[in-house]
């Protein structure tokens, strides 16, 4: 399969990409204003990135609802155009943090999409399921989950596929549902694309399918141009989605900064999880300065409700749709669960030889700080951290304790 990072032919924001990386970091890749507020003490402006999508919800809400201004924080929210902008703008300092994919240091660490570092940091999950496969309508035949009609229409139609970062969450959704189709893989290519950009490169004919989080995979069903085929809850339920990611400057310099954007990003999660407040929340963040989609895409997967697009109906998710806080389930940062990732890696031939994974998760998982501030805020922690836990796709379970056993598996 093609991973490459390039390709002629897609739509894609490289004027920005390419001044961003032509000064360094000089400008962030939504132009961000070099502003500092005199309204917080000093040493309390943070710099926090975000990509548009429906789970960069918890930091919007923290924002709006002004649970970062309660802290005495002063917050500016600043876009990304994509996850390499967001995680080259965490490693040279541009941002403190950013609403990032949970795997994407983990991608860093192991050399898929960066040259070994563990300077990124998990401080907390922001989100729980959510994202899915969309295919576009000549692969109606696949249904919803129909493994077997999925491989066939994948060795018949040689399809190119995309998702939004190597080493990513959606690459590995998508290449776990493609194992689990059997599918000849050498006939798929995979490729990289921002997430608010999927929807006008399978318009355009630019790809068959692609795994990306809301809104983009309602956006391509209600544009009648795909369906979705599965939702990631159904790869595995309440997987690890987003993450609050910081760098390893702010994580040590200003750890106590840190735990206080922590503290109020748990009580939009709280806020978010009550889903009478999820029609106000899909109002805020389709803002063009968030989002920029409709509240109606946006809404009814909030709540659990999915239109799947191709006559294939409606499916409902209830309390396993797209969840931030689950009583502190979701928020907790599990050391187990990077170590899934990091087999994956390695069982799909991402990563040659092994990988140090207890070393990895220990490094980038901030786990004792998420307790410290879990307690301050009277938030239980599950106790799970290295426990095994099913994966719903193909009935298996995880033991982190036997990772190599999964990296080996077909």
């Amino acid at each position: 399969m093609d991973n490459n990072l390039g390709r002629r032919g897609f739509l894609r924001l490289t004027g920005t990409a390419a001044v961003t990386a032509s000064l360094g970091g000089a400008l962030t890749a939504c132009g961000m204003a070099d502003k500092k507020s005199t309204s917080a003490k000093p040493g309390r402006t943070v710099r926090l990135g975000f990509i548009a999508l429906t789970d960069c919800a918890p930091l919007v809400m923290a924002q709006e609802l002004g649970y970062f201004a309660e802290r005495d924080l002063n917050v500016e929210l600043i876009k990304q155009a994509s996850w390499p902008a967001t995680r080259d703008n965490l490693l040279n300092g541009q941002i403190d943090a950013a609403h990032a994919l949970f795997s994407l240091p983990l991608s860093v660490a192991s050399k898929i999409a960066g040259k070994g570092s563990t300077d990124l940091k998990i401080a907390m999950v922001l989100s729980n399921n959510g994202q899915a496969i969309t295919l576009k309508k000549d692969f109606a035949d696949a249904g919803y989950g129909d493994l077997g009609a999925a491989r066939a229409l994948l060795e018949r139609k040689a399809p190119t596929l995309a998702m939004t970062f190597p080493g990513g969450t959606h690459d590995t959704w998508l290449r776990y549902w493609l194992k689990a189709t059997k599918a000849d893989q050498s006939k798929v290519k995979i490729v990289p694309i921002p997430p608010p950009q999927m929807v006008a490169n399978m318009k355009v004919g630019n790809m068959d399918g692609y795994c990306v989080g809301e809104p983009w995979n309602a956006v391509a069903v209600q544009q009648g141009i795909g369906f979705t085929h599965l939702t990631t809850q159904d790869i595995w339920q309440h997987h690890p989605e987003k993450a609050l990611v910081t760098n390893a400057k702010f994580a040590t310099e200003k750890k106590d900064v840190l735990a206080d954007v922590m503290a109020a990003v748990l009580k939009a999660a709280k806020w978010l999880d009550n889903l009478d407040n999820r029609a106000k929340a899909a109002q805020t963040i389709g803002s063009p300065k968030y989002v920029k989609a409709a509240p109606k895409d946006i809404e009814g997967r909030l709540l659990g409700t999915y239109e799947l697009g191709a006559d294939l109906g409606e499916k409902k998710f209830s309390g396993d749709q797209m969840m931030f806080f689950r009583d502190g389930k979701t928020s907790a940062p599990r050391r187990a669960h990077a170590i899934w990732f990091l087999s994956q890696y390695q069982r799909f031939g991402l990563v040659k030889g092994d990988l140090p994974y207890t070393k990895i998760a220990d490094e980038i998982i901030l786990r004792d700080l998420y307790e410290e501030v879990a307690q301050k805020e009277g938030i239980d922690v599950p106790n799970d951290d290295m426990s095994p836990f099913h994966v719903k796709l193909d009935g298996t379970t995880f033991d982190p304790a036997k990772a190599q056993e999964e990296a080996k598996r077909a």
